[in-house]
């Protein structure tokens, strides 16, 4: 089997397809024919030997996947060889095959072609798990998304939207900010020449939620911005990883700070997401209020150029590579 090895921690050029030894089907679990995987800023931390894999996962890159089933462990049910799924992983999409727990697998979303669904499970498991599970973002909320245009900024303002919630972004171009007022944005803020506190003070009079993959660098801020009983949910460090925080103000405003990450919750969480994703969002597809957002469709031999693309953050939406 092949699949992108990381020859030593370090910069894209260390990525190289080669053998590996093919993934061992263990109790629980599906095996997939990968057709496609998708980028991730998680890929390019571990890659360069900052973000490892939990212990047992794959230390292959690649946090999902769609393909085919190609097997199914003895215990396994519903599913059967020859179905197209796509999957949320916690290593291993970028390989010909990768084992997945069967929880963590789910079918195509509707009207979602066999390639593109590789866009979609971390995406849509990472803003359900935290919008809806961890902030209650509840219909006529005001919710911030910061990196608007990126994938997970794409999918949840369309979900945020389908919820009939109130949605501001930060992005920083004319052009990403286009596609974010396209994709149902009502406010949308140039994070390179204005202040969201501000803006958001005058157009909403704050947020009642705010999902951030930024960090450090807008902790400050996001606690100025939030409204009484804000929630703010931090799922990346973008902008590093200590700051000061004011708990006076947090107190005051009576607001909720939560840190989350995906990858490295027990099976049966991951699960749990999944099934929930399946159940509520698979239908906003079927129906048109969500559509996934692809940037760039590269061969998987073209993986360098592929996690340059991310390093440059001048994509929007996510970037897929495939798999012959």
């Amino acid at each position: 089997m092949k699949a992108v090895v990381v020859r030593e921690p370090g910069g894209v050029d260390q990525l190289a397809w080669d053998e590996v030894p093919a993934p061992a089907l263990q109790p629980g679990e599906v095996l997939i024919d990968v057709a496609a995987t998708a980028v991730n800023r998680a890929d390019l931390l571990q890659r360069q030997g900052f973000y490892p894999p939990p212990p047992g996962a794959s230390d292959i890159l690649g946090l999902e996947c769609s393909g085919t089933v190609a097997a199914i462990a003895p215990d396994v049910t519903g599913f059967a060889p020859g179905d197209q799924v796509c999957a949320l992983l916690s290593g291993g999409g970028y390989a010909e095959q990768v084992a997945v727990p069967a929880g963590q697998v789910m079918p195509l979303p509707p009207g979602v072609d066999l390639a593109t669904a590789a866009s979609i499970p971390e995406v849509a498991c990472t803003v359900w798990s935290n919008l809806i599970d961890v902030a209650h973002l509840q219909a006529g909320e005001v919710v911030l998304l910061h990196g608007g245009a990126g994938g997970i900024g794409t999918h949840a303002i369309q979900l945020a939207k389908a919820l009939g919630a109130t949605v501001a972004v930060t992005a920083g171009s004319a052009e990403k900010l286009a596609l974010c007022a396209d994709l149902g944005a009502d406010i949308c803020i140039n994070y390179r020449d204005e202040d969201f506190v501000d803006v958001l003070k005058t157009q909403a009079g704050g947020a009642n939620v705010i999902l951030d993959n930024m960090g450090a660098k807008y902790l400050e801020r996001n606690v100025n911005a939030i409204a009484a009983d804000g929630r703010i949910v931090i799922i990346g460090m973008q902008g590093g990883v200590k700051a000061e925080l004011n708990i006076g103000k947090l107190l005051t405003k009576r607001g909720t700070l939560a840190a989350t990450s995906l990858r490295a919750r027990p099976t049966a969480q991951k699960a749990a997401i999944c099934q929930a994703v399946v159940a509520n969002v698979w239908p906003m597809f079927a129906d048109g209020r969500i559509r996934p957002i692809v940037d760039t469709t590269c061969a998987i031999t073209e993986v360098a150029a592929a996690h340059q693309l991310m390093h440059d953050s001048t994509h929007s939406g996510k970037i897929l590579l495939t798999v012959e």
